[in-house]
């Protein structure tokens, strides 16, 4: 019970911590769209992964009982964002040495098109908040890193919540069994007893 509970808590967490990063980079998604351009894989792995994340956390959460049922199906799942956040957030690396408050240096800068270098010498619309452009990405860099060990952590308790259904299974299956005997015995010393006063 109370690691259902926790699982629920985290799994609320994680969604809430999501739904942040999926919006602000679905804003430089949209942003790149718009002038014909390919998004840098350096936003689009992170926004990829965080709305596959959202998607099953979201669907975890919903089917609380199956996803007891299948804990280690669960924490396997658990484990493999957290490989794909880490390499999310590695591929974004670049925007931790940024210095927002005068965002116009570095490769992040350069290589983000009409929000960054670029937009700002064609007088891009969306280059006008240089700052506010670096903060958006460096926010959703640090929210990956947060769902990195959120996803670990809920891994970690999806598989004791896998050995707990197992202990409880194995409890149920012997109590069955025991009173199946139980049920044979009894039923056995009624035979024998009707047999005795048979014969007597």
């Amino acid at each position: 019970m109370l690691g259902g509970l926790l699982f629920s808590f985290w799994r609320i967490v994680e969604i809430v911590t999501l739904i942040p990063i999926i919006g602000m980079l679905a804003w430089f998604v949209d942003g790149f769209n718009d002038n014909n351009q390919l998004t840098p894989s350096f936003i689009l792995v992170l926004f990829i992964v965080s709305i596959l994340a959202c998607a099953w956390a979201i669907v975890t959460l919903l089917r609380l009982g199956s996803t007891r049922r299948s804990a280690l199906f669960v924490s396997f799942i658990d484990l493999c964002f957290v490989g794909a956040f880490i390499a999310a957030v590695y591929e974004l690396r670049g925007i931790s040495d940024a210095d927002c408050a005068n965002f116009s240096t570095g490769s992040i800068y350069v290589n983000l098109g009409p929000f960054g270098y670029y937009g700002r010498n064609s007088g891009s619309s969306w280059a006008l908040h240089l700052n506010k452009n670096c903060a958006m990405l460096k926010a959703s860099w640090a929210l990956g890193i947060i769902n990195t060990i959120l996803f670990f952590f809920t891994f970690v308790l999806a598989i004791f919540l896998h050995r707990h259904e197992r202990v409880v299974v194995t409890k149920e299956v012997r109590r069955s069994r025991h009173s199946s005997r139980r049920g044979h015995s009894r039923s056995g010393s009624r035979r024998s007893s009707s047999r005795r006063r048979y014969y007597v």
